[in-house]
């Protein structure tokens, strides 16, 4: 099998698996529906497609840069008996987080996706359309099991959060965390209702999934980071 590896970083993200009433939260890593959404907007899938083939690709995500809780307030106005009403909503972001996903599966379907990410049929956002990537978002197939590719990977969090890093914990090696789709080799095994059934805004359904915390990923003092560009362009990807 081989992997397909995404950076999902931005200057804010949002990974919602549950909001009540006028309260959007968001899960401290990217959500399996959520990347499945970036994945159907690249292929321009429409909302009532089939997404089998996607959800049967087996997901994993390694915490590269945690980013911060932030609250944000907005108020939406909307039409009750031809009477304008108002209300306060509370929306939560994570902001200035880097993500390493992988998802793995057959080579061609792949490059399929692969192909698509690159040159997508509508713009891609991280969990909410005011959520856009920066690049690089994709870093390429590894032919490799999803595990091994996670772990292989240079680090991908931002040259200030390193610097951070050394600063202070200077020489302790850098230990990453990684959830993926349940194998039963990892702990904590929990159930996760983010699996799409439809995205047919009438009718959306998500299934339970099983996700395990695998055991830390842990690279030398310094991570081997990764050279990224620090410019912001999010409409970069969608460019000949």
């Amino acid at each position: 099998m081989s992997t397909l590896l995404l950076r999902l970083a931005g200057p804010l993200q949002a990974w919602g698996t549950e909001s009540k009433f006028n309260t959007r939260q968001t899960g401290t890593v990217p959500s399996k529906s959520g990347v499945i959404g970036l994945l159907a907007a690249a292929l321009g899938l429409s909302r009532d497609a089939d997404l089998s083939a996607l959800r049967a690709l087996r997901f994993g995500v390694r915490t590269d840069q945690a980013g911060q809780l932030l609250r944000d307030f907005q108020m939406v106005h909307y039409l009750n008996r031809k009477k304008e009403n108002a209300d306060v909503t509370e929306r939560y972001y994570l902001a200035d987080a880097v993500f390493l996903v992988g998802l793995e599966g057959e080579s061609a379907f792949l490059e399929t996706l692969e192909a698509a990410l690159r040159s997508p049929v509508w713009p891609l956002y991280l969990g909410r359309r005011s959520c856009p990537p920066t690049l690089p978002l994709v870093l390429g197939i590894r032919e490799l099991p999803l595990e091994d590719a996670l772990r292989r990977e240079p680090w991908q969090a931002s040259a200030w959060a390193r610097e951070r890093w050394s600063r202070s914990r200077p020489g302790e090696p850098v230990r990453l965390p990684l959830l993926t789709d349940a194998d039963g080799a990892g702990t904590g095994r929990a159930s996760v209702r983010d699996l799409p059934l439809s995205f047919d805004q009438r009718n959306r359904r998500y299934a339970f999934r099983a996700a395990e915390r695998q055991k830390p990923v842990e690279l030398p003092a310094g991570g081997r980071a990764a050279s990224l560009p620090t410019e912001h362009d999010a409409f970069a990807e969608v460019e000949e």
